[in-house]
């Protein structure tokens, strides 16, 4: 599987947010979209879902455009916003049931992508008496359950425990591993080390950005 964003725009008003974004991934990649707050990462992953609709620009998967082939687009890929999807008056084992036949649920939850994120130790508790990180593992999981081989993330990590994040990155890893493609919005250094490739999203458009671990170049660059 390889993905292709090729010309993408987005205006709000007179206000260009995204010029031409182009960019490319691999099976088994994970890419990082860096920038600062209102800078259009969010706007981007939320296009690429099909929540807005794009001004112009095409996305591919295999050389299929998913903005005109939204049923491909539904079975390929997964999508966890930034805000809370959940719905909060449903604990997690009846948000999973939204998502997840019974038997699938019980599997995934006893050996599979469920177990990993940790999800089996609070299926009873009501979304809105979850934390940050327990709505995040609960979103995660149910934005695969129909397998996609692309995930969007906008800012999983953010605002998450030591422990919450270990369980999200080591499903990041295998979801990778397994061939995956994740495409992540972050301000997340830790993040960052997951990425194959990182990008820069300024003024609307992309730019290619290779991480060296120096913070305060990567800060002036984005200030």
């Amino acid at each position: 599987m390889e993905i292709e964003l090729s010309g993408i725009q987005k205006a709000y008003q007179r206000k260009k947010v995204l010029k031409n974004v182009s960019l490319t991934a691999k099976q088994g990649s994970c890419v990082g979209i860096l920038g600062g707050n209102g800078c259009g990462k969010s706007t981007l992953l939320s296009i690429l879902a099909g929540v807005q609709k794009a001004d112009g620009g095409s996305f591919f998967c295999d050389g299929e455009d998913l903005f005109k082939n939204t049923a491909l687009r539904n079975s390929v890929l997964g999508y966890v916003p930034q805000e809370n999807p959940l719905i909060e008056e449903l604990n997690a084992w009846d948000n999973l049931r939204l998502w997840y036949d019974k038997k699938t649920l019980k599997q995934e939850l006893d050996r599979g992508v469920l177990a990993l994120l940790g999800i089996g130790a609070f299926l009873k508790v009501p979304v809105h008496r979850m934390s940050g990180g327990m709505k995040k593992r609960l979103s995660i999981g149910c934005a695969v359950a129909a397998n996609p081989g692309i995930l969007l993330l906008d800012e999983p990590s953010a605002a998450l425990d030591i422990v919450c994040k270990e369980k999200i990155y080591r499903y990041f890893e295998a979801f990778k591993n397994g061939g995956g493609i994740l495409l992540l919005a972050t301000h997340d250094m830790q993040e960052l080390a997951l990425c194959d490739q990182c990008y820069i999203l300024r003024d609307g458009s992309l730019t290619c950005y290779e991480y060296d671990g120096d913070i305060h170049r990567l800060a002036g660059i984005l200030s």
